[in-house]
């Protein structure tokens, strides 16, 4: 018989094993409910991406700026690279030795010819001057007695009272005087012209630059530096080199007597500095690069132009009148050479080759391939091909606040 334990222990294990197959159980069915949802809002968000996100732009068409080809004027131009020279560049030195006083100029401020700019102390020329006024004083009193005693032995000698040895003697000590006053009158001027050298004066017009000796300072004929530059800038020139090949149009005009005009414009041709006309051609061409050397003049009167400036410099050779002309803006450079879009009947754009001239500015010439009255693309380039449907827009507006949100939100549903 058995005992009442052993009977209940089968059915208690049973029981302590049905948790765990309950939450097994609940775990399988949710993986795959998990599953199931997942895949289905995958397919869901594959099928809303086609025609929202990632899809192609189906028949929409490029938003671009078009622009009417019409007729105008081009200036026919040699461009340079040019630098501002002045018309005369000094330096001023001191002519004598001394100590150097005063300062009488601002540095970079413009002077006069003429001006004073420089004390150098006056006192030992001053004596030196004094020194030898008082030697021409002597030498011309023995002058003036000699030329007494002359004449007075010319009349004894008339009376046969004095041989004539004397009064050769006599007419070689004057002779002797006259050049010893001509050496004082010389060594006078000589003295004057020293004390005058301690004031120093603005040998032309111009600026000057920064001073190279303080006040205080001893200063000597022999300084290469020199007190202070003056630069001439009104006029001032231009230095450009051009190519050999542009020189006979150019001196084709130079011998018709025909003056060339010549524009200065800042690095980057934005501003226009200066218009003046060309002063001068070099006497030979550059063999290791090919070019000569022109010089512009410029009035500079409002001190645009400043020595040593970098400038692009413009020299006009002609005007062509009445041609066609095409904005810079849409020509494209392609294997062919250059093209533009022009915009078709249809509301397309087709690629169209033009042979292009003269560019001045923002314009070129055209020559063959385009004619006036045709629209061609001049911004949206970059996302145009031959044959694209094309919307023109108002390039006023492209930087209106909202644009960029209303294009983006056009083609999408509940917009």
């Amino acid at each position: 018989m058995s005992s009442p334990s052993s009977a209940v222990s089968p059915q208690r294990s049973k029981r302590s094993y049905l948790p765990w197959i309950l939450g097994l159980a609940v775990l399988a069915g949710g993986g795959a409910w998990y599953a199931y949802r997942g895949g289905a809002e995958e397919g869901r968000g594959t099928e809303a991406a086609g025609p929202r996100g990632g899809g192609p732009r189906g028949d929409r068409p490029v938003p671009v700026t078009l622009a009417t080809i019409g007729t105008g004027e081009v200036r026919v131009t040699v461009p340079a690279l040019g630098s501002v020279v002045p018309r005369n560049l000094v330096t001023v030195r001191s002519r004598v030795d001394g100590p150097l006083l005063a300062v009488k100029f601002v540095e970079g401020q413009p002077v006069k010819a003429g001006e004073v700019l420089a004390l150098i102390d006056p006192e030992p020329f001053r004596a030196a001057l004094e020194q030898a006024r008082g030697q021409l004083a002597r030498d011309q009193a023995l002058l003036k007695n000699a030329r007494i005693d002359l004449e007075r032995y010319r009349g004894l000698l008339a009376q046969d009272s004095i041989a004539k040895q004397q009064v050769d003697t006599q007419e070689a000590l004057v002779r002797q005087y006259q050049g010893t006053v001509q050496t004082d009158e010389g060594n006078l001027r000589s003295a004057e012209l020293q004390l005058s050298y301690t004031t120093i004066k603005a040998p032309i017009s111009g600026r000057v630059g920064l001073r190279a000796v303080d006040p205080g300072n001893i200063v000597k004929a022999s300084d290469a530096a020199g007190l202070v530059t003056i630069a001439q800038v009104s006029p001032i020139t231009a230095v450009f080199p051009v190519p050999e090949e542009r020189l006979p149009a150019i001196m084709k005009r130079v011998r018709e007597g025909r003056g060339l005009k010549v524009e200065a414009w800042d690095r980057e041709m934005k501003t226009r500095l200066a218009e003046g006309s060309l002063l001068a051609v070099d006497a030979q061409i550059d063999s290791t690069t090919g070019t000569v050397k022109l010089k512009a003049d410029f009035a500079n009167k409002d001190g645009s132009l400043f020595p040593n400036q970098f400038v692009n410099v413009r020299l006009l050779l002609d005007t062509l009148r009445g041609v066609v002309t095409v904005p810079t803006a849409a020509l494209q450079q392609g294997s062919k050479g250059s093209f533009v879009y022009r915009l078709t009947a249809d509301g397309k754009v087709a690629a169209v080759s033009v042979r292009l001239g003269p560019v001045d500015g923002g314009k070129a010439a055209v020559e063959e391939g385009l004619a006036a009255g045709d629209r061609v693309v001049v911004d949206g380039l970059d996302k145009l091909k031959d044959g694209a449907k094309v919307e023109a827009i108002d390039p006023k507006a492209v930087d209106a606040p909202g644009r960029e949100s209303r294009r983006s939100g056009a083609g999408r549903p509940g917009h």
